[in-house]
């Protein structure tokens, strides 16, 4: 049985784009369930917006799926290190804020853990990466197969909608003469420059 109503062939088509499959990734996918469910589908550019508290591999399915991405600027990374994703439309206004639930997914299998763990700092034997496979496998499994309101708490946003992307003018940074956008730009000793020269003339 499989809660979600993203299809197997699409998920197949959200982990080639990923490279792989993991319980990130099926996280991701559930958001971006959740987000179609409740926002609806990108009925045209930057109608959806998404702002991300994580770089974790579900975002990539967030993109897959919402058509929310950093070229286009309504995917928004915000680096909170937190599984919290947010989701606008633009239309209407209407938004929704999808936190991942502590309790919501079952406690890790402890031989799950330690090879996890394991492989962190060593390369398992064959047999041993086999099994961490096959756990892996159930664990995104469990994920895909959850109900929603047990993986997540939906919450009002707690900011409002963020403007539209805008196209900035391109300055050229006194320092490396590479272009950068104007509001990136730091000054410095009177000089307009990039961040990163910035960073490495006040680190002198």
């Amino acid at each position: 049985m499989q809660h979600t109503s993203i299809s197997e062939d699409t998920i197949k088509e959200v982990r080639a784009f990923h490279g792989h499959m993991c319980p990130g990734l099926a996280i991701g996918i559930r958001v971006a369930q959740a987000a179609l469910r409740d926002i609806g589908p990108h009925a045209q550019d930057e109608e959806v917006v998404a702002l991300v508290e994580t770089d974790m591999c579900g975002v990539d399915a967030i993109q897959f799926l919402t058509g929310c991405t950093f070229g286009k600027g309504n995917l928004i990374h915000l680096d909170y290190g937190k599984n919290a994703f947010t989701f606008y439309r633009r239309s209407d206004g209407k938004g929704i804020r999808i936190v991942t639930r502590p309790e919501g997914l079952d406690p890790p299998d402890p031989e799950w853990e330690t090879l996890r763990d394991k492989q962190r700092t060593e390369e398992l034997a064959p047999e041993e990466r086999q099994r961490f496979e096959e756990l892996h496998r159930v664990r995104t499994q469990q994920i895909l197969e959850a109900p929603l309101e047990k993986l997540f708490e939906f919450k009002k946003p707690p900011r409002e909608l963020p403007q539209q992307a805008r196209i900035m003018e391109s300055l050229t940074c006194e320092s490396c003469n590479e272009g950068v956008m104007e509001t990136r730009t730091r000054r410095f000793r009177g000089k307009t420059i990039c961040i990163p020269c910035f960073e490495l003339l006040e680190a002198r």
